[in-house]
C-alpha cells in the first residue's frame, strides 16, 4: 500500500484509508482524515489558496461516500477474518481475502476519477515541476531502502518491517517464526529494479496525463467527458501496467505474499490467534462507531 502520485494512487485517499484500517487508533485517524489527506495532497501538489476550498470539498465528499458506502463492507470483512483466524488457512483463502480488499480499492479509485481530474486541471506549471521534484525525492528514498547497502542490510530492513507488521496482528513472534518470515522474503520474486522502473513509468505517465487532461479540457474548469475518459485510462494503466512482463511479475508477487501470510498464520499458536481475533475485533468496533457517526 506506499508510491505517491496524485492520480496514480487510484485516489488521493485510497492508500491513506487502507493504512487507517490497519491502524490501532482507527477512529482517531479516520476522523482526522480530512486534514491528513489535504496535507498529503498539498505536500505533492503545493496547493495555492484558490485551490484549497475545492480540494477540501472534494475530500469531504469522498470521505462521506466512503463512510456510508465502504466502511460497512470493511466491517463484514473484519468479521470474516475473525472467523478465519482461529483455524489454518490456505494460500487460496488468503488470496480471496486480498482480492476483496483490492476490489474495495478499485471502487475508491473509480470514485476519485472526477475530483482527481478536476485537481489535475488546476495544476500550474510550477506545481507540475514541484510534483516531478517530489517524485524524484520519493524515488531516492525507494533506492535508499531497497537498492543501497549490502544484501544483508537490505534483508534486515525488509525483515524488520515484516516482523513489525506481523506482530501488530499476532503479538510477539518466536525466533522460528522470524526465520520463517526471512526464508519467505529470500524466496520472494520481489525485484527492486523492476519495481523502480514501474514507479518511474507511472510517474511519467501521470505527468503526461495531467498535460493530456488540460489539453482535452481546454479552458473549462469542470472536467469534460473526454477529460474523464483520459483520467480513467490512466487509472487502468495503473491497475494493469502496459509494460511487457510486469503483470506476470506483479501476479507472482501477490501469490507469493498470499503463500507467505498463510505459512506464517499456520505457524501461530492458539494464543497468537486469539490475539489476532482481539485486534480484528477492535478494528471492527472502531468501524462500527465510525459508521454510526455518519
Amino acid at each position: 500500500m506506499n508510491n505517491r502520485r496524485i492520480i496514480a494512487r487510484t485516489l488521493f485517499a485510497t492508500a491513506l484509508l487502507a493504512l487507517l484500517v490497519a491502524c490501532s487508533t482507527v477512529r482517531l485517524a479516520y476522523n482526522q482524515a480530512p486534514n491528513l489527506v489535504y496535507w498529503w495532497i498539498d505536500d505533492y501538489a503545493d496547493l495555492d489558496s484558490s485551490q484549497t476550498p475545492e480540494v477540501r470539498r472534494d475530500i469531504d465528499q469522498f470521505l462521506g461516500w466512503h463512510r456510508r458506502s465502504e466502511l460497512p463492507g470493511y466491517g463484514v470483512l473484519l468479521q470474516q477474518w475473525q472467523a478465519l483466524a482461529p483455524q489454518d488457512m490456505t494460500t487460496s483463502q488468503t488470496c480471496t481475502q486480498f482480492d476483496a480488499v483490492r476490489s474495495a480499492l478499485m471502487r475508491a479509485g473509480e470514485r476519485g476519477v472526477e475530483p482527481l481530474a478536476r485537481l489535475a486541471l488546476s495544476l500550474g506549471p510550477e506545481q507540475q515541476t514541484h510534483l516531478q521534484r517530489h517524485q524524484r525525492k520519493a524515488n531516492q528514498k525507494f533506492e535508499k531502502d531497497f537498492l543501497r547497502g549490502s544484501p544483508e542490510q537490505r534483508m534486515k530492513k525488509r525483515l524488520d518491517q515484516a516482523v513489525s507488521r506481523s506482530e501488530t496482528l499476532y503479538g510477539k513472534l518466536s525466533p522460528a517464526q522470524r526465520e520463517l518470515l526471512q526464508a519467505g522474503l529470500q524466496r520472494s520474486p520481489f525485484d527492486p529494479q523492476t519495481s523502480l522502473q514501474e514507479r518511474t513509468r507511472r510517474q511519467a505517465d501521470l505527468r503526461q496525463t495531467v498535460q493530456a487532461l488540460q489539453n482535452a479540457n481546454g479552458d473549462a474548469a469542470t472536467p469534460t467527458p473526454a477529460a474523464l475518459d483520459t483520467a480513467r485510462q490512466f487509472l487502468t494503466r495503473v491497475l494493469q501496467s502496459p509494460t511487457p512482463g510486469y503483470q506476470t511479475y506483479n501476479q507472482a508477487m501477490v501469490e507469493h505474499g498470499c503463500a507467505q501470510f498463510a505459512a506464517l498464520h499456520n505457524s501461530t499458536t492458539a494464543e497468537q490467534r486469539a490475539h489476532a481475533v482481539r485486534v480484528l475485533k477492535g478494528y471492527e468496533d472502531d468501524l462500527r462507531v465510525l459508521v454510526a457517526q455518519r
